[in-house]
């Protein structure tokens, strides 16, 4: 496998290499994998077993339509059809919403799922990037994120809850603050891909706000949830209109005779998935203190299964991926090609606490060889390639995302291979950031039939106030109003949420104020933006299937 690690991470620079390709490189079994960020508490060894014995069955015949497996899941959920979109993958309703209801521009803070910014931009749209910044724990600012937005005169603004790669959250309360704030937008995307692994609140999902809305989508997984990402399945909410826009457009037999079976399996194992959510977050917890031990490396707050992790200095990320793989058989996810990251940086996926005892000792190895406690520079050395970093970069400060055909390709340019981008407008100065607001006056319920539109919401503290629907901000008159790096005016600390605890009351050891968990730190919730009280353990359905815990599976987190 030594032979080909560069081959095969150069031939897949938006993502890394699938598992099928690292097998079929090694002895034909593949890396412990810390790169994917999928359940491995889910399905059941019982589940595969019964899958495994249908396996015949399931390959030999079509699966039923979309919309009949759309029932199954919605019966389950307690969701109306109409108002829900199955796809094959969440990608392809990302593809979907991109074509169908992304008229100019999108705005999404970086770094988040790749998708997100390479989509719109490979069918022409102009994609506003709002910097997350480092020294506050790439924690979004909503009331600073809104002020970009009408800054730019965006039309399509989304967040990603928890985001990818760094599982920062928000709670319900503020992205519903958000959602009423931009209700004059043509669509405002709630991505909540990973929120079921989330246990900062009880309730953390706005599906049930966005179905009362004219112009909400709410984005949920199904294979990250449930362990089966090679099964490709999720779903999008919205209300009627926009739900089935998207609907009408997708293939009648779009989902598989796999994900058929799955959803169909899924009644009778309620309590197990909730468990298995239950797992995660203990490890999540446990694989965050074990790696806050290693010298110089940061663990980022996370309410993913996943941690965003700074390396040392001088260690480079494609090197500590590299070497992890071939000397340890480790697979990490080094982020150097998202935009708004770097190759300093790795996120990792949760897992059981034997693979991670594994995992911490290949990185003391790789990072300090003989002299833990100090990081040994690995700039680069031996590779003779990058992670495309300096053209995400440079295409990033040149455009920020401006429509152009083929940008995202451009993106991921290696050296020696300049992307020919045409330099942009000189940036337009953005307004300092203002305090979140305290709280921002709920609209009306949208009536269910009809859905007509909401009356112009009034500015509310800490939040800008909507345009006139003829005067649109003069940043949006033409790309790159925005420089590559914000001022600091202009990213202020995010005000504490309202309902998550000081860290002082969680019982945990801690750094209260820091902005991430350094080398010898220990874990708080305010770090985590996490639990206030100790996780209580699942209780068992006495009927063995999803009982009540189906009728809360879209928002019930704790």
């Amino acid at each position: 496998m030594a032979g080909n690690v560069t081959s095969l991470f150069r031939g897949t620079a938006a993502h890394s290499p699938s598992m099928a390709a690292l097998t079929r490189e090694g002895d034909g079994a593949g890396p412990v994998d810390f790169c994917i960020p999928c359940n491995p508490y889910f399905p059941t060894p019982a589940m595969f077993d019964d899958l495994a014995s249908r396996l015949r069955e399931i390959i030999t015949y079509y699966p039923s339509s979309a919309d009949t497996i759309t029932s199954e899941l919605c019966s389950l959920l307690q969701l109306p059809p109409q108002c829900v979109a199955m796809g094959n993958g969440s990608t392809e309703l990302i593809t979907w919403i991109d074509h169908l209801l992304v008229r100019e521009s999108l705005a999404i803070p970086v770094p988040t799922f790749g998708r997100w910014t390479d989509q719109p931009m490979e069918t022409g749209k102009r994609v506003d990037m709002f910097p997350l910044q480092e020294s506050t724990g790439f924690a979004l600012d909503l009331a600073a994120y809104a002020k970009f937005i009408r800054a730019r005169g965006t039309k399509v603004a989304v967040i990603c809850n928890p985001n990818n790669p760094d599982g920062g959250f928000l709670p319900r309360q503020s992205v519903i603050q958000f959602m009423d704030a931009m209700a004059d937008l043509d669509l405002v995307i709630i991505d909540e891909s990973f929120l079921e692994f989330a246990d900062a609140e009880s309730e953390p999902s706005v599906v049930e706000d966005a179905v009362m809305r004219p112009n909400v989508i709410v984005l949920r997984s199904l294979g990250k949830n449930f362990g089966l990402h090679g099964i490709r399945f999720g779903y999008l909410v919205a209300n009627p209109a926009l739900a089935g826009k998207v609907r009408s457009m997708l293939p009648k037999w779009n989902l598989n005779s796999f994900a058929e079976t799955v959803v169909f399996m899924l009644k009778n194992h309620g309590a197990e998935y909730m468990e298995s959510l239950h797992m995660v977050r203990r490890d999540r917890l446990d694989m965050a203190r074990q790696l806050s031990a290693l010298p110089g490396l940061t663990i980022y707050p996370s309410q993913g299964n996943f941690l965003f992790v700074r390396l040392p200095v001088g260690a480079e990320g494609t090197v500590v991926r590299d070497r992890l793989l071939t000397e340890h058989r480790i697979l990490v996810r080094e982020c150097g090609n998202k935009v708004g990251s770097s190759s300093r940086f790795l996120r990792l996926v949760v897992r059981p606490q034997t693979d991670v005892r594994r995992l911490v000792s290949g990185l003391e190895q790789v990072l300090y060889g003989s002299r833990r406690g100090t990081a040994v520079p690995e700039l680069s050395q031996g590779t003779g390639y990058s992670s495309g970093t300096a053209a995400v970069d440079r295409l990033v400060g040149a455009t920020n995302g401006a429509g152009m055909q083929g940008l995202a390709a451009q993106a991921n340019a290696w050296p020696g291979q300049p992307a020919q981008v045409q330099p942009a407008p000189a940036p337009q100065p953005l307004p300092a950031g203002q305090p979140a607001a305290a709280a921002y006056p709920a609209q009306q319920p949208v009536a269910a039939a009809g859905y007509s539109a909401p009356q112009q919401p009034a500015a509310a503290p800490g939040y800008p106030a909507p345009p006139q629907p003829t005067a649109w901000p003069a940043a949006a008159q033409g790309p790159g109003a925005m420089p590559a790096q914000m001022p600091p005016a202009a990213m202020p600390a995010p005000a504490q949420s309202a309902g998550l605890q000081p860290a002082a009351q969680t019982g945990m050891p801690g750094m209260a104020g820091a902005a991430s968990l350094g080398a010898q730190g220990g874990l708080t919730a305010a770090q985590v933006r996490g639990r206030t009280q100790p996780e209580p353990p699942p209780q068992p359905q006495s009927d063995g299937g999803w009982g009540a815990v189906g009728a809360m599976l879209y928002n019930q987190a704790g």
